[in-house]
């Protein structure tokens, strides 16, 4: 599996199946496998940042700079574990982790106001100012019951995104 020339055995389809707890098909693994030999241009078994930024999806993406430290040297196995928050089989729980990991930018565990507004700011740009930024994240944060000196650890996102209907679904398309 290391070597993206190689074929997937079923062994391989079984063992990226339980790694990513279930949540794609033997099918789709099989087409993420195909789609990982692709953007794997050196055919080294891992996945650059570079590599992934021709994916057009990814290099317009506003986080797609947070999202680089999450995926620079991914090998096949880890790829399919990094896109599984976004199947349609993923639980709540596992999405939210997802995204509590891209607002922990230094992966302590921990999210401080700034992180927060280092991610709004992210994807807002320069379309409102830095004041309006922290309006709205101070709101948005004393309606969820903090305030802008609270450090959210992956609990306090449960409780925030725990109700809110969260849906990060991408469409794996089979041969």
């Amino acid at each position: 599996m290391g070597n993206t020339s190689s074929m997937l055995t079923q062994y391989d389809i079984e063992e990226v199946q339980e790694h990513c707890n279930n949540t794609f098909s033997q099918q789709e693994i099989v087409s993420l496998y195909q789609r990982f030999c692709q953007l794997d241009r050196n055919s080294g078994g891992f996945i650059s940042a570079d590599e992934f930024l021709s994916v057009p999806e990814f290099a317009v993406n506003p986080l797609s700079q947070r999202l680089f430290r999450m995926i620079d040297g991914l090998n096949f196995k880890e790829f399919v574990a990094f896109l599984s928050a976004f199947s349609s089989r993923a639980t709540l729980q596992h999405k939210v982790e997802y995204i509590f990991k891209v607002y922990d930018s230094d992966g302590n565990g921990k999210v401080a106001f700034s992180d927060l507004l280092d991610v709004l700011r992210d994807l807002t740009g320069q379309f409102i100012s830095e004041q309006q930024r922290e309006l709205v994240l101070t709101q948005v944060l004393e309606e969820a019951g903090y305030t802008k000196d609270s450090i959210l650890v992956l609990s306090d996102f449960m409780k925030i995104l725990g109700n809110s209907g969260l849906k990060m679904e991408v469409e794996i398309p089979v041969d």
